[in-house]
This record gives C-alpha cells, structure tokens and sequence, in this order.
C-alpha cells in the first residue's frame, strides 16, 4: 500500500470484526460412537466440527476450545443427560445456540429446556440428515445474528462513551493536558485499538505534551521517527497502513517490529487550518475501518481540536 492518504469511503468493513477465513465451530455430542461420526460426517464439510462422548467430555472440551456457534446433543447418555449438559453451557456461552437430539418421549425435560432458553430446537431420533442439515444452518444463521447485534450495540455503547468524554473535555478546556489521557483511553476502547497516542504539535513538530493509553500498561511513542506521522503533519491528512506486514514501505522499519504494531492509523488535528496535534490510533493484527467508524473518527477529532484550539494563541474558538 504506497499510498497511505485515506478518504471516509474507501474503506467499509469493520475494525473489530474480522472476515471469517475460518468455519464456524460446532459441538456434537453423543455417547453412541457410530451416531458421533455419522454426525461429524454430516457436517465436517460446512463446519470445524468438534466431538465429545459424554456431557461431562464436552464441558471439558467447550474449556479448552472456547465459545462454538451451535451444540447438537443427544439427550439420553449416562452420567448427564443432554438437557442438563446444555444448561451448564447456558451461563459461560449465552449466545450458542443448542439442539438436542431425543429418541424418546421426555416431554417434561425437553419442554423445560426450551422454556428456558437452552434449547433452540429438539429433533426425534432417527433423524432425517436432510432436516438436521436444515436446522443446523438456521441455528448458526441466528448465532450469526446474535453476534452481530452484540457487535453493534458494543459499538454503539463504545462510541456514546467517546463522545460523552469528549463533549467533557471541551467544557474543560483549561485543564486540558490532563484529559488526554482519558482521551487516548477513550479511543482505544471505542475501536478496539492496541494503543492510541493524543500528541500535540507547535510549528508543525511534535512536542513532549501527550496522552496515551494501552491495554498493556506501556507505551512506546516513536511517532516522531515514523514516516506516517511525518506524512501526516506535512499534508494535514489522514495516512494508515493496515496491513503493515505488507506494506513494502513499513514492514522493514525496527519501531514498527519492535511494537508488535501491524496497522496503524494517524489523523491530523486541525482547527481552522491550523495543526494542532495528532491522534494515533494502533493495533497488534491487520485490521479494516467500515465507514461509519472513519465518519466518527472525524467527528470525534473535530471536538478535540475545539477542546485544543483554547491551548493556542491567536485560535478562537
């Protein structure tokens, strides 16, 4: 990526989001060992499918794997019925969606789960591939859903909160230097940014007065040494590389290496043609910018250089 210079539009795909290069993970769970390959078989060509033999197997296995998207379980096997498993999956995984499979008449159990929540569906033994096929891609359409939304209202509560301590940091612009802290920290939340560095420029070169935040504790600041900053301040625009590790004019430079740092976005804090500072936002994994995070980014710069503009002689704000 030679060009760094980045307009609102050009990119549309989320920041925290990454592309699914992967299948999505499911949980088969029976004690009949025919019955756990035949269904490993059934999906293994859709999904990363993962097999356990008993209720107590799987919830040793959900430890050490993490959340997956659907659990299909059988509901008769010894030591744990299905029912009771996948209520013990309910608090860690609230948004899998389960699916039990019954052989019997267990109306009581069964009625129960579905009443709570922990069931999304029950299927009768001997079961039809083509309909479990069937309900299984609808399962994981609705975990799909359920993550998304999750996603989004996460989004929405990250994004409110920014503006929330932005909106306070005009109101107190004397005191200015002591809020960019909770400016950086507020950034990196918002946008799930490893590091994010608020640094302010005098003559169109950096100065010592700065915030910072990461998630590590340590901070590292080499924006005066790096060529994006220095592009930034020169044309006054935004400048990002999001795949650094690919980026034949970044990839080779020791700070960029020795942070762990593989993309990086630097916007320009301007208020009425005048440069006031930067705003470095960086991050540990390539990563994408949808539209309306480069929309709120500007916003959200734009109230930071009114906060600043009160630092400087002959701004008016």
């Amino acid at each position: 990526m030679n060009n760094h210079n980045v307009e609102v539009n050009t990119i549309n795909r989320p920041l925290s989001t990454r592309e699914r290069n992967q299948k999505l993970k499911i949980l088969v769970v029976d004690d009949e060992q025919d019955n756990l390959d035949l269904l490993y078989r059934t999906f293994r060509r859709d999904f990363n499918v993962l097999k356990a033999d008993s209720g107590l197997n799987a919830l040793q296995l959900l430890e050490t794997e993490g959340e997956v998207a659907v659990i299909i379980s059988d509901q008769r096997m010894p030591e744990m019925k299905g029912t009771e498993f996948l209520s013990r999956t309910v608090p860690q995984f609230p948004d899998t969606v389960r699916i039990i499979l019954t052989g019997f008449t267990d109306i009581e159990d069964l009625v129960e789960a579905i009443n709570a929540g922990q069931v999304f569906k029950y299927i009768t033994k001997p079961w039809d591939s083509g309909e479990l096929k069937e309900v299984v891609q609808r399962a994981a359409a609705t975990y799909d859903l359920l993550k998304q939304r999750t996603e989004e209202l996460r989004r929405a509560n990250s994004q409110m909160h920014l503006l929330t301590v932005l909106v306070e940091v005009t109101q107190v612009a004397s005191k200015l230097e002591a809020t960019l802290i909770p400016i950086a920290k507020a950034f990196s939340e918002t946008f799930t940014a490893d590091c994010c560095i608020v640094q302010l420029i005098e003559g169109n070169a950096l100065t010592e007065t700065q915030g910072a935040y990461s998630d590590k504790g340590v901070v590292d600041n080499w924006l005066s040494q790096d060529p994006l900053a220095r592009n930034a301040i020169t044309t006054g625009q935004i400048q990002s590389s999001l795949n650094i590790p690919k980026d034949p004019n970044l990839n080779s430079l020791t700070h960029y290496q020795a942070a762990g740092v593989e993309a990086h976005v630097i916007i320009p804090i301007i208020y009425r043609q005048q440069m006031l500072g930067v705003l470095s936002l960086q991050w540990q994994k390539p990563c994408y910018l949808r539209a309306d995070e480069l929309k709120l980014i500007h916003l959200s710069v734009e109230l930071i250089a009114i906060a600043l503009s009160s630092s400087y002689r002959g701004v008016e704000v």
